[in-house]
């Protein structure tokens, strides 16, 4: 095991025995930040979220920021070892977040001080983010604008290490109905359910118009429905969620107030906007050096902190998206190793 991948291993293992939940990252952020100074990189740090600029910084040159995330989601009930053991089984490392996306973290940062020896025509930044995995206010969005400005991103998420050059947005809305209460033996009152039928109905039928050749349709759902108290009252009272997946032709503002055009009876409420579908062009240089290695660039259906970023940006990482948010979870050795080498390859001398 070569130097840049046994530092990036020791690395991974000391994160995965430590918890670091979503919110709940600040031991693993020590331990980046220790790890970074060590290395003599000068880190820096708001909340949970760990940084450096490289020395060289000019504010003349574009700026390359690499970045992936620390906090994990919460361990579940099906797992069949201990998710902070961090054992090492022939070529798997297993633990929680080994795979979303500690493959990604490290790598990142072992290529970020091999990038400091290079000649560069850019500037490059490495994030170590929080609450990711909530799409948290102290995460990517605390930090991002302590920065400088940023001209484009690689975000390490678990992709096959393949470039992801669009990725879904994501909106919650909630949906209101109202009648009015009654007697149900009585047939008394306005039944708010039968109120929202025909909008909820038109909700599941309906299909987008604007089809990306790269994350297909826009899709929602309407994945909860509350009303009622009890069998003899009449509901004078509907609630339901609906979980909207943009692609990259539609800005969430754009979609609601459609939808909202659509409805008879009820009322539609977006919980944020600042989940948007991103994109980066298929001609920008980093996607052009992707295609010249060979790679296939492709549209991913998860959310990411590149929804945050307000520039071009691309998810490329180890690992494997399926293996995400499982039980018994696991990066390959063998995949960090070529996360290394086709870092480096994708950023020797690129003109960004």
């Amino acid at each position: 095991m070569n130097k840049d991948l046994n530092d990036a291993v020791e690395l991974l293992r000391e994160l995965i025995a430590t918890p670091r939940v979503s919110r709940e990252e600040t031991a693993a952020a020590d331990i980046m930040a220790a790890r970074m100074e060590q290395w003599g990189l000068q880190p820096q740090r708001e909340a949970n979220n760990v940084w450096a600029i490289c020395p060289d910084y000019d504010a003349q040159r574009p700026t390359l920021l690499l970045n992936a995330h620390i906090d994990t989601v919460k361990a579940v009930a099906s797992w069949t070892r201990d998710p902070h053991d961090a054992a090492i089984e022939g070529d798997r490392l297993y633990g929680l977040g080994a795979n979303d996306c500690g493959g990604g973290l490290v790598t990142l940062l072992m290529t970020y001080r091999k990038l400091l020896t290079r000649p560069r025509a850019y500037n490059i930044i490495y994030l170590a983010s929080a609450e990711e995995e909530v799409s948290g206010r102290d995460g990517v969005a605390r930090s991002l604008p302590l920065l400088p400005e940023i001209s484009v991103a690689v975000v390490g998420e678990p992709t096959g290490l393949q470039p992801a050059i669009a990725e879904r947005g994501l909106m919650v809305v909630d949906g209101y109905a109202d009648g009015v209460s009654g007697h149900a033996a009585r047939n008394e009152g306005v039944n708010a359910i039968y109120e929202a039928l025909d909008d909820l109905v038109w909700l599941r039928d309906y299909r987008f118009q604007r089809v990306s050749p790269l994350l297909g349709p826009a899709k929602m759902s309407v994945t909860v429905v509350e009303s009622g108290t009890q069998h003899n009252v009449v509901p004078d009272k509907l609630h339901f969620v609906l979980d909207v997946r943009t692609n990259e032709l539609y800005e969430n503002e754009e979609l609601l107030a459609f939808l909202q055009g659509q409805m008879k009876k009820c009322r539609l409420e977006a919980r944020s906007f600042r989940l948007h579908s991103s994109k980066i062009a298929a001609d920008h240089p980093l996607v052009r050096r992707c295609v010249e290695m060979g790679l296939q660039p492709f549209g991913s259906p998860t959310l990411s902190d590149q929804c945050l970023m307000a520039f071009p940006s691309l998810k490329l990482g180890p690992g494997e998206s399926s293996r995400s948010h499982s039980a018994d979870e696991f990066i390959c050795l063998s995949e960090m190793e070529r996360a290394l080498t086709l870092y480096e390859q994708l950023f020797d001398g690129v003109c960004l």
